[in-house]
């Protein structure tokens, strides 16, 4: 019996993966949605959010930006040359994309000079704990989980919901239009290279763990998929209703202090 898994439909067809990664993706579909279409980034498309919350928002999402390329040197190093098709694939796909994602922190820092937050800031972390939760779980699967386990966590589903509600916020000019016209193309330039390139990313990493992983996996070792997919969705919630609550309550201060001045 053949315990290698190899691809042989398109790469974005759930059909092409073994009948446990189908399972394991529609099991994983209710926590993915409640990232994507979290109101937190339609309030953005439509440039709803203050100033003030989005500071927050991109000094609390700096850490996991700046620190995604040392999360996939951390997978980078269980691999070893020959040892398996699934780490070789790894490999290869680790040290490629690494050098992009060198790339995106100094793309984010633009996007925040656009609100005048400053690299000071974005390093001082100066946000609600709830903010630091996504990277605290983001290094801690990568320092001590297997391979595919810390590969589905961040890879596959990180990088998969961030390709969708990148491309949410784009798919209007609405938001980028609340940007100042002279700081608009470097401003958007993460977003927009998330929105464009991301789609392909969560697929590839999906091919790997299937490889690493094999056509027949035991109950256990889904369960240990689903739970690191849906704890990183879990995280990447808790960050963004914190965001919202943090908008919600500037909003009502300044309803507060309407009534007190009227």
């Amino acid at each position: 019996m053949n315990d290698t898994f190899v691809r042989s439909g398109p790469l974005k067809e759930l059909s092409s993966y073994p009948h446990w990664a189908q399972r394991l993706v529609q099991e994983c579909e209710t926590s993915r949605l409640s990232v994507v279409e979290h109101p937190f980034y339609a309030r953005m498309r439509d440039g709803q959010l203050s100033r003030q919350t989005l500071r927050a928002f991109l000094i609390g999402g700096w850490q996991v930006v700046e620190q995604f390329p040392l999360y996939m040197s951390h997978n980078l190093l269980k691999t070893r040359f020959g040892r398996s098709p699934g780490e070789d694939m790894a490999r290869r796909w680790l040290m490629r994309n690494i050098r992009v994602e060198l790339n995106h922190a100094d793309y984010w820092v633009r996007w925040a000079e656009a609100y005048g937050v400053t690299l000071a800031e974005l390093k001082a972390q100066l946000v609600p704990a709830e903010l630091h939760a996504l990277g605290h779980w983001c290094w801690h699967s990568c320092a001590t989980e297997e391979l595919a386990l810390a590969m589905a966590a961040t890879n596959y589903a990180i990088e998969g919901a961030t390709g969708d509600w990148s491309a949410l916020v784009c798919s209007t000019d609405t938001y980028e239009r609340t940007l100042p016209a002279g700081t608009r193309k470097d401003a958007m330039r993460w977003l927009k290279m998330h929105a464009r390139y991301d789609d392909d990313h969560p697929w590839e990493a999906l091919e790997i763990i299937c490889t690493l992983c094999g056509p027949q996996l035991a109950m256990p070792r889904c369960l240990a998929l689903r739970e690191a997919i849906c704890k990183s969705y879990g995280y990447m919630r808790m960050f963004l209703d914190q965001c919202l609550a943090l908008e919600q309550a500037q909003g009502g201060a300044r309803r507060t202090s309407m009534q007190v001045a009227g």
